[in-house]
């Protein structure tokens, strides 16, 4: 008998109220994503936008992430529907979409990712069925999230019509983009009080609409903060960024040592 991953588990840990800590995967390497996939993460984010991936390595690192039943989701390059279609194919049950700035272009996306007569999604999910089961289709359209990213002033200004879309069912916050867009220098550490205040406004925005709302962090110090106050998913940097911030911390504490024991300080191993 054919042995199937459960379906739609993040959609119904947030449904349930889990807060979901999120890790992003940006190097394209299999292997780590099978390391950072088995560290306890809720969920796991392939990024094919701003990431040095292409599809063909993201379907094999999805297949590392889904063996340790980690859901997975996929950021989009652009708001196309052949990305986001073929990535609903490979077996993501979340899309992430960047740049969506008005009712029009979130209406255009979640149409991507669903089947007729909800969407204009075609039918042809190979990985899918092979892994969900012959259900799949049957189930899809509910069990799908995408999230629609929040990220310009103008996307701020539109927020209350594309979170009327139907078929979109989060908004996640890109801050790098939101802070360039206001007028300041781009960073994922938003200190800037007029962003921080955007932000917050997009969190409490989604909640009343009843949709889900997800922020990019820079560490895990503000991704827990993001949690309590009240948003579903917060992400924690990327694989990248943190691996070097270790390897800049490992050589840094080296170089001191090393001009220590040049002292002639005691050392021990």
């Amino acid at each position: 008998m054919p042995i199937f991953s459960p379906f739609g588990q993040l959609r119904q840990r947030l449904e349930a109220g889990e807060k979901i800590i999120n890790g992003f995967c940006s190097a394209p390497s299999p292997i780590l994503a099978e390391f950072v996939a088995r560290q306890g993460f809720g969920s796991l984010t392939i990024d094919l936008q701003h990431g040095l991936i292409d599809y063909q390595t993201s379907l094999t690192m999805l297949q590392a992430i889904l063996a340790a039943g980690v859901p997975t989701i996929c950021r989009v390059p652009w708001n196309d529907p052949i990305p986001v279609m073929k990535a609903l194919d490979a077996g993501f049950e979340a899309i992430i979409c960047p740049m969506i700035n008005t009712r029009e272009e979130a209406e255009k996306f979640g149409s991507y990712a669903r089947y007729a007569p909800r969407g204009v999604r075609s039918f042809g999910p190979t990985r899918s069925l092979n892994v969900f089961g012959g259900s799949y289709s049957e189930v899809a359209n509910d069990q799908i999230l995408t999230f629609a990213m929040i990220e310009t002033e103008t996307a701020l200004k539109n927020l209350e019509e594309i979170l009327a879309v139907p078929e979109i069912d989060g908004i996640y916050i890109g801050p790098a983009d939101l802070t360039l867009s206001m007028g300041f220098t781009p960073s994922i550490v938003v200190t800037e009080p007029k962003v921080i205040d955007a932000i917050e406004h997009i969190r409490a925005t989604t909640k009343h609409r009843g949709k889900f709302v997800g922020l990019h962090c820079s560490s895990g110090t503000t991704a827990a903060a993001a949690l309590a106050q009240g948003f579903d998913l917060a992400t924690i940097s990327t694989d990248i960024r943190i691996f070097v911030a270790a390897v800049q911390q490992e050589l840094k504490a080296a170089r001191v040592g090393q001009k220590k024991d040049e002292k002639g300080d005691a050392s021990s191993y």
